[in-house]
């Protein structure tokens, strides 16, 4: 006799809609859609502490370093639309699991891992179960509770993308106290398992009815425009616009144009585009766009910042990231009591401020300031990032009619993904340039002996090196200082770069938050004045 998942004692057998009053045990269940979200954000956020001893052992250059980085978000962001409306179609916790199995399996393979390929590819496979998992938790939370809680709800379930964003760097650096990076990848696998035996006892069943048929075309399109314009935004930005950015681009602008040509046309589309005609849809969209931005951009330069410049390891990088995670949880609190009251748009946009408020902040950094200098940033970008985030999501899962919750989810971290590979994209690549630009006078007068062979090849590496970042240059300072003959440049190099890069994160952070700000401006008029956080 087979027995399927449904009959196994314990197990949450009653779907939603056929409840005649709120689930019993929702936030219990919530608790477990917050834990799935948790390793999501976290797959992210270990990777800053643990890069530089990848790079170490697999000899990582550059564009290896970032591609093991952006081998997550590609598929990511490009497959959410899709699964989103895959798991509101056939289940959406049946799509919970399937993300978490897979996405348990591509750490595993992460943490078997030997070389840079190999690397790729299992954050490529944890891109997939994350694209997955990230709008059946949405989908999921507004189909089980009633719509009077859902902005508490969505204010915890914002709360943990905070925790996360911690929590990543934390139990990362906890563990290269004692193992290889490849440990990192293991963080996850627990959690999945968890996640899973949980969430069949404590999440119901939901499924959208009478959908029809999928609309599979519409989703190859969507993958094609998103997908291609994510890896325009990476490659272009880092490695120069050359034909392969340039084409990636242009067939994602092609696929855009087919995309909403189709949807438009379409009976039953995979999104209701003319949705992002609302106000309160493409404000909020536009919203949670411009703050992942920002705070993702911020995030890039701190985390350099405390490991490089100030000389934090993983675990006390991790531990100096707490103010952010806790300022999140706190402001996502604030509005979910803020909101019904001064209504979407108010607090929508304050959060904005907030947020660029604390990014403009970094523009007084200088060579001289300490980890105390970066507090005010992590609290402001924390409540601001609370504040905003929960309405806005909250704006866009209550605009959308129950049967395509998949479809608002998927637009909703779409929008969360694209606007952090755009922050770090372009305002890395405003660091990068201002970092080189700062330190190329430094390196143009180092006295450079006249070598011949290997040994002025490796003088060039190190002069490249240490002219691309603030990483390389202090990698090529720890070496100098190891040879009697380098040695008392060691230092004067340290220290030009530590000037040049606290000087192009005061550009970038410049360049980032009066981009919010403006952006705050840009929501407040687009938002309506009387959309208020609850409402369908």
């Amino acid at each position: 006799m087979t027995i399927t998942l449904s009959q196994l004692p314990g197990v949450a057998r009653t779907p939603v809609d056929r409840m005649d009053r709120p689930y019993p045990r929702r936030w219990a269940a919530l608790a477990v859609l917050c834990l799935s979200l948790l390793i999501v954000v976290m797959a992210n956020t270990a990777l800053i502490v643990a890069a530089p001893d990848m790079t170490r052992d697999l000899q990582l250059s550059s564009a290896d370093l970032q591609w093991v980085i952006d081998g997550y978000t590609v598929p990511y962001a490009a497959l959410m639309l899709l699964f989103g409306v895959l798991g509101d179609k056939y289940s959406r916790r049946g799509a919970l699991f399937a993300g978490l199995v897979v996405f348990g399996g591509g750490a595993v393979f992460g943490s078997l891992a030997d070389g840079t390929t190999a690397v790729i590819g299992a954050r490529m496979v944890m891109g997939v179960g994350a694209a997955i998992i990230m709008p059946a938790t949405l989908s999921l939370l507004v189909a089980t509770f009633p719509a009077a809680e859902r902005a508490r709800a969505i204010a915890a379930w914002a709360a943990t993308s905070g925790l996360a964003i911690a929590l990543g760097p934390l139990l990362a650096g906890w563990l290269l106290e004692n193992h290889s990076w490849h440990s990192t990848f293991l963080i996850n696998v627990p959690i999945a398992a968890c996640a899973i035996v949980a969430a069949l006892v404590l999440v119901p069943p939901s499924r959208a009815h009478g959908l029809g048929r999928v609309d599979w075309f519409g989703g190859l399109l969507s993958v094609v425009t998103i997908g291609g314009l994510v890896f325009a935004i990476i490659d272009g930005f880092h490695f120069g616009w050359g034909a392969t950015a340039l084409t990636t681009a242009a067939a994602s602008a092609v696929g855009l144009a087919a995309f909403l040509a189709w949807e438009l046309r379409h009976p039953q589309p995979l999104l209701n585009v003319r949705k992002l005609g609302e106000r309160a849809v493409g404000g909020a969209a536009l919203a949670v766009l411009l703050v992942f931005l920002a705070a993702f951009g911020a995030m890039f330069f701190i985390a350099q910042q405390f490991q490089f410049v100030l000389g934090f390891g993983p675990l006390d990088t991790g531990v100096r990231l707490l103010p952010l995670a806790a300022a999140v949880s706190v402001g996502a609190a604030a509005s979910a009591r803020l909101a019904p009251r001064v209504g979407t748009r108010s607090i929508v946009a304050g959060g904005m401020l907030v947020a660029a408020a604390g990014v403009l902040v970094l523009v007084r950094i200088d060579a001289a300031s300490g980890y105390l200098d970066f507090v005010p940033t992590l609290v402001l970008l924390g409540v601001g990032v609370g504040l905003a985030v929960s309405p806005a999501t909250d704006a866009i899962m209550g605009s959308f009619p129950d049967k395509d919750l998949g479809a608002a989810g998927g637009l909703n971290d779409t929008a969360i993904e694209l606007g952090g590979s755009l922050g770090i994209a372009i305002l890395g690549s405003v660091l990068a340039a201002a970092y080189k630009d700062g330190i190329a006078g430094f390196l143009a007068a180092l006295p450079v002996p006249k070598l011949t062979g290997p040994q002025a090849d490796l003088v060039a590496q190190g002069l490249q090196a240490s002219g691309e970042s603030v990483g390389g240059a202090v990698i090529v300072a720890g070496e100098l200082a190891k040879n009697p003959l380098g040695a008392a440049q060691a230092q004067p190099l340290m220290d030009a770069a530590t000037v040049a890069f606290t000087d192009a994160i005061s550009r970038a952070s410049l360049v980032g938050g009066l981009a919010l700000a403006v952006g705050a401006v840009v929501v407040a008029a687009i938002l309506p004045s009387r959309t208020t956080v609850g409402q369908d």
